[in-house]
C-alpha cells in the first residue's frame, strides 16, 4: 500500500486500484471537526483527479466509525454565523459529491457511526459493518433538523414509518437491524470489516469500469432526485435551529455523554 495523503485526520491510501480512506481521529471516535469536514467534502474531487482509482473504501481509525460532530465543531456553528453558513454548504456539498462521485464506494462501518458517521455510510453503495456497530441520528435529540444524508436516504431505503421513528427518537439501529432493513450488505467480526471491505473493493475493480460506472448512476439517479429535494429544505432548517443561543447548553450535554 502507497500512502497518498496523510492530512493527519483523513488518510489516502493506495491499494492498486482502491484507495481506503481512514477518519483518522480515533482518541475522539473520529469525531468531525472542521478540518476532517473539509476534507470529507472535498476528497472526492481529488480522488476523481487520480487516473488510476477504480474503487474507493471508507473507514474509520480505532474502534468507531465516527461519533459525528465533535463538540467545539458544533460549538462554532452554533456561535459563529459566517462558520455556520459554510459548513452547512459543505453539508449540502458532501451529499451531493457522494451521491454523484461515479465509482463504487464501500463503507468499512468497523465501530458506531453516528450523525454525519451515519449519513457517510448510508450514502455509499455497499456497506460491511460490524457486528458491534450501529447507526444512530441524534439531530432531533440535539435540537436541530436532521439534515444530512440520513434525512435523504432513510425513507428510501427503511420506509418513511421506520425512518421517522429512529430520526425522531435517535434510537440507534443494531448492525443486526441494519443488515435485516438493507442499510448493511454484510455484518462481521469487527477484525475483519475492513479486510471484507478491501477485498470486495479489488473484486469490484476488476470488472469493466464503463459498465460499473453506468450501472450506479443509473440506480444513483433515484437517490440524487430524493436528495435534491430534501437537501436545501432540510440544511435551511437546520441553519434556523444551529442559530439558537439556547442550543449551547444541549451541545455540552449532548458531547460529554460520548
Amino acid at each position: 500500500m502507497t500512502v497518498l495523503a496523510d492530512e493527519a485526520v483523513l488518510d489516502v491510501v493506495a491499494d492498486g486500484p482502491v484507495r481506503v480512506l481512514t477518519m483518522n481521529r480515533p482518541e475522539r471516535k473520529n469525531a468531525v471537526d472542521a478540518v476532517l469536514h473539509s476534507e470529507l467534502t472535498y476528497v472526492w474531487s481529488r480522488l476523481l483527479a487520480d487516473r488510476d482509482v477504480r474503487v474507493v473504501v471508507i473507514t474509520g481509525a480505532g474502534g468507531a466509525f465516527s461519533a459525528g460532530g465533535d463538540a467545539e465543531f458544533l460549538r462554532a456553528v452554533n456561535t459563529d454565523a459566517e462558520f455556520r453558513w459554510r459548513a452547512l454548504d459543505e453539508a449540502r456539498r458532501l451529499v451531493g459529491e457522494l451521491v454523484r462521485f461515479p465509482l463504487p464506494v464501500i463503507a468499512a462501518v468497523n465501530g458506531p457511526a453516528v450523525g454525519l458517521g451515519s449519513s457517510l455510510a448510508s450514502l455509499c453503495d455497499l456497506v460491511l459493518m460490524s457486528d458491534t456497530a450501529y447507526f444512530a441520528d441524534p439531530h432531533v435529540l440535539l435540537g436541530v433538523a436532521a439534515a444530512d444524508g440520513a434525512v435523504a436516504t432513510w425513507p428510501q431505503q427503511l420506509g418513511p414509518q421506520r425512518a421517522k421513528y429512529h430520526l425522531f427518537t435517535g434510537e440507534p439501529i443494531s448492525a443486526d437491524q441494519a443488515l435485516e432493513w438493507g442499510l448493511a450488505n454484510q455484518v462481521l467480526p469487527a477484525q475483519d470489516v475492513l479486510p471484507a471491505a478491501v477485498a470486495l473493493a479489488h473484486r469490484l475493480a476488476g470488472l469493466p469500469a464503463a459498465a460499473l460506472r453506468a450501472t450506479k448512476r443509473a440506480v444513483n439517479l433515484h437517490l440524487e432526485h430524493q436528495a435534491l429535494a430534501v437537501m436545501d429544505y432540510a440544511t435551511t432548517a437546520e441553519e434556523g435551529h444551529f442559530a439558537d443561543p439556547a442550543l449551547a447548553t444541549t451541545i455540552d450535554g449532548m458531547t460529554r455523554r460520548r
